[in-house]
């Protein structure tokens, strides 16, 4: 009999949304094509009964929310574990990614699922959080962090983190991942006004932790000779898109979030240059993909991005050390083409989806053998009625 992994804590696939989205669909292939049978829990607009169906050889259960942003989330978490304990056997294993709910695991856990948690980088430290929400935060991840039989982590900063807290044994490091990115035709970018290898990109959100008004304000700082093509929704008006825009000047392009992947692909792969300006969150994957289309990389100087991007790319501090690095880096060709090399070595060697799907199998399947020696029960109907859903 197939073992079964139910992957919960994302949107769902096919990946529309962001990192665990995209890592739920590769790891979901990789284990499939390994001879397991995977379930993937989907959250759906709207109202309606939960409904089953499959999608390139994975299970999908289907369960419809109304209700958007983190309450809506929050609702989908536990219709999925609701869901999910009531059909859970043994030699089945969860897989969940995020610890933003992890309240909800505690009976499931109490009666012998077994549990591997992606432990999602430290999100309680965020800015962007306020207090209350950061303690929710926090309280999730030491449950998350006591309950789960492994515990991932997505940084080797991370893992010392959690190691600190929960002890070594059960922590193990897997990065996310992103496809290579060997050829694009130009005519993507072309269709953006832009040229191959005559511009640099920025792809984040608009939040001060990832620096985007610092970078937008140093590369204004001068005639750079080149266009920055920052992607991502800064036409909102809230303080901090504005202050972006007000600090651009006319070589800065913003064209918006770009949904389709095929013309993100493309404006990576043409770009001379990717600046990253991420101060928190492990492994980032919009920096993995970067990588992947064998861009150079400029980055904030921080322990995450350091070992991500690797030691043969260029950092900078602050905005006016980034200038510098500017005036120095963008006329030395030679210099670009030797980072963009490096870094395309530095993601085949850590970051490909084969290598990552071959790790979170290792986990699974150690989990799913170390608890089937022991000993289990079958959830009981009393022990069922503590998790509802109003």
């Amino acid at each position: 009999m197939k073992p079964t992994v139910r992957i919960l804590g994302t949107h769902g696939v096919p990946a529309s949304y962001g990192g665990f989205e995209t890592a739920a669909e590769h790891v979901g292939r990789y284990l499939r094509d390994a001879g397991w049978r995977v379930v993937v829990y989907c959250q759906r607009d709207g109202d309606g009964p939960t409904w089953e169906d499959s999608w390139e050889g994975l299970e999908r259960v289907n369960i419809p929310e109304r209700r958007p942003g983190w309450r809506g989330t929050g609702t989908f978490d536990l219709k999925s574990i609701r869901h999910a304990w009531k059909a859970y056997r043994p030699g089945e294993v969860w897989l969940t990614f995020g610890y933003n709910t992890a309240m909800f695991d505690i009976a499931p856990r109490v009666r012998g699922v077994p549990m591997v948690i992606n432990m999602d980088g430290m999100e309680w430290t965020r800015a962007k959080w306020g207090l209350a929400h950061k303690a929710i935060l926090l309280a999730n991840e030491r449950i998350a962090g006591a309950i789960g039989h492994a515990l991932i982590a997505d940084h080797p900063e991370i893992a010392r983190y959690l190691r600190r807290h929960f002890g070594d044994r059960r922590v193990s490091t897997i990065t996310y991942g992103a496809p290579e990115v060997e050829h694009v035709p130009a005519d993507r970018v072309h269709g953006l006004g832009l040229q191959p290898g005559a511009y640099a990109t920025l792809v984040s959100r608009p939040t001060p932790e990832n620096s985007v008004r610092e970078i937008v304000a140093a590369w204004s700082a001068r005639r750079r000779g080149m266009p920055l093509v920052v992607v991502g929704p800064y036409d909102a008006d809230e303080p901090y898109c504005r202050a972006v825009r007000a600090a651009a000047g006319d070589e800065i392009v913003f064209t918006g979030a770009i949904f389709e992947q095929d013309v993100l692909r493309a404006v990576r792969f043409h770009s001379a240059l990717y600046v990253h300006g991420h101060t928190v969150g492990g492994t980032n994957p919009s920096l993995v993909e970067a990588m992947g289309a064998g861009n150079a990389i400029l980055a904030q100087d921080n322990v995450y991005n350091r070992w991500v991007a690797g030691d043969r790319q260029e950092f900078f501090g602050n905005e006016d050390d980034l200038r510098g690095v500017l005036d120095r880096l963008l006329d030395d060709r030679p210099r670009l083409a030797e980072m963009g090399g490096a870094a395309r070595d530095r993601f085949r060697a850590e970051f490909t989806w084969d290598r990552i799907g071959h790790q979170y199998h290792e986990v699974l399947t150690n989990v799913l053998g170390s608890r089937s020696r022991g000993t289990y029960r079958e959830p009981s109907e009393r022990t069922n009625s503590l998790i509802s859903v109003e």
